[in-house]
C-alpha cells in the first residue's frame, strides 16, 4: 500500500510553493502609514464576516507598506473567507492566494515567526483544496511550524504547536507523510500551556489524547464550554467539533 502511494505520488503530487507574484499585483499603493492601516483593518476584521474582504485588503495595504502582521492578517482573512466559500474553484484560488501572500512575507521579513507560521497554515488550506500539492505542502509545513515555535510559540494562541498537532495526527505516517500521533500529543500539550482557553487547543488535545488510546473526554468537554461561550464566529464551528469528539 505504501509503494503504491508513493508511485502514485510521484506521477500525480505536484508542487506546493512557486514563484509568487510581485506585492504591486496583489496590494493596492498604500494609502496611509502601516500602523494606521493596521489599526483599520483590525477595525474591519472585529467586523466580520461582513466586512473579512475589506479587512483583507486593508492588510495587503499595510503589507505593502512593510507591516510583518499585514501580511499576517491578510492570510488570516482568506482562510476565514475560505470557511465560508461553497464554490470549490473560488476555494482553490483563496488556498492559492494565501500561499503567495505567506510567500511574500517570507521573501519581504525572512525567518519571521509570523511569515513561517502563516505561510504554513496557508500550505494546510491548500493541502486540503488541492490534493496533489498535499505532499509538498505537508513537508513544507513542519519545518515551518518547528520554526515558528522557536520564534514565536505564542502566534495565534500557541498556533505552531496546535497547527504541527492537527498535521501529524491527520497526516499518514513516514514514508508518505508526516503523520505521528506520539510526536503530536506533546504539541497538543504545549499549545494548551499557551493559551488553555483557547477552544481550538482543547480540541487539539482530545484528538491527539484518543488517537494515543488515552481518555480525551475532558478536553472535548472544556471545549465545548469555551466553544459556546464565546463570541467569535467561528465558535459553532469548534463547538460541533467538540461535541462530535464527544461522541
Amino acid at each position: 500500500m505504501k509503494r503504491a502511494a508513493i508511485a502514485l505520488c510521484a506521477v500525480a503530487c505536484a508542487h506546493a510553493l512557486h514563484q509568487p507574484p510581485p506585492i504591486e499585483s496583489v496590494a493596492k499603493t498604500p494609502a496611509a502609514d502601516a500602523a494606521g492601516l493596521l489599526a483599520a483593518a483590525d477595525a474591519a476584521w472585529a467586523r466580520r464576516p461582513r466586512d473579512a474582504e475589506a479587512a483583507e485588503e486593508l492588510y495587503l495595504e499595510a503589507a505593502r507598506a512593510g507591516s510583518v502582521h499585514g501580511f499576517a492578517g491578510a492570510v488570516r482573512a482568506k482562510s476565514f473567507r475560505l470557511g465560508r466559500e461553497r464554490d470549490a474553484a473560488r476555494k482553490g484560488a483563496l488556498a492559492q492566494s494565501a500561499v503567495e501572500v505567506g510567500q511574500l512575507c517570507e521573501q519581504a521579513h525572512p525567518a519571521a515567526a509570523p511569515c513561517d507560521y502563516w505561510l504554513a497554515a496557508a500550505l494546510g488550506l491548500l493541502a486540503r483544496e488541492r490534493h496533489a500539492a498535499a505532499k509538498d505542502a505537508l513537508s513544507h509545513m513542519v519545518e515551518l511550524l518547528r520554526r515558528a515555535a522557536g520564534g514565536d510559540e505564542r502566534i495565534d494562541s500557541g498556533g505552531p504547536h496546535r497547527l504541527l498537532a492537527i498535521v501529524m495526527l491527520r497526516a499518514p505516517g513516514w514514508p508518505v507523510g508526516p503523520g505521528d500521533a506520539e510526536a503530536a500529543l506533546p504539541e497538543a500539550q504545549a499549545a494548551v500551556r499557551i493559551a488553555p482557553k483557547y477552544a481550538p487547543n482543547q480540541l487539539a488535545l482530545g484528538e491527539a489524547l484518543r488517537k494515543n488510546g488515552k481518555d480525551g473526554r475532558a478536553a472535548y468537554e472544556r471545549a465545548l464550554s469555551l466553544a459556546t461561550a464565546s463570541d467569535d464566529p467561528d465558535a459553532p464551528g469548534w463547538a460541533e467539533d467538540a461535541r462530535a469528539g464527544l461522541r
